[in-house]
């Protein structure tokens, strides 16, 4: 069983609830837009588990030169594809859904719109999450994170977390 903190969007700036939040976590994913390269290491630091993460489209190249732009990896029994601007069901962004359909990925993550989503692709059986934002820039009101299990084969015991105003 991982216990994951799923986090995108700081644009730079990293509220310290979110320490809490992930300090039972195993890892931490972030779908893009860090804003710079201390975020990556101040959740690895300060939670003292893994970041795996993608860079965004305001990421620079401090954190493009050691974050990729798309991550496909096996968590557990779960094939896992990451990307920033990835759309969700119905709207995938252009050569997502061949991509999942590619690496038969059955959880999509992705960041970018600064909207919280979870959402099932029956056509695909592959899960979306979008965290929505954690930082302040954007035109998001609340700032969200997202926990969840990875158990074998099972996604399950997702908990929207709201760090308050933006």
């Amino acid at each position: 069983m991982t216990k994951i903190g799923l986090i995108a969007d700081t644009h730079g700036w990293l509220d310290e609830k979110v320490f809490g939040h992930f300090r039972t976590c195993q890892e931490i994913w972030h779908a893009g837009d860090f804003g710079n390269i201390g975020i990556a290491q101040e959740l690895a630091d300060q939670c003292k588990v893994p970041v795996r993460g993608v860079y965004g489209n305001i990421d620079g190249y401090d954190v493009r030169s050691v974050i990729p732009e798309e991550l496909a990896f096996t968590c557990e029994g779960v094939k896992v594809f990451m990307k920033h601007i990835g759309g969700y069901p119905g709207r995938y962004a252009p050569g997502v859904k061949q991509k999942l359909v590619s690496e038969k990925a059955r959880l999509f993550i992705s960041g970018h719109s600064h909207i919280l989503k979870v959402q099932f692709d029956k056509d695909l059986q592959c899960l979306h999450m979008n965290p929505g934002a954690a930082g302040k820039q954007g035109w998001h009101k609340v700032r969200t994170i997202i926990r969840f299990v990875i158990d074998g084969t099972n996604m399950k015991d997702c908990e929207v977390i709201e760090l308050g105003k933006r």
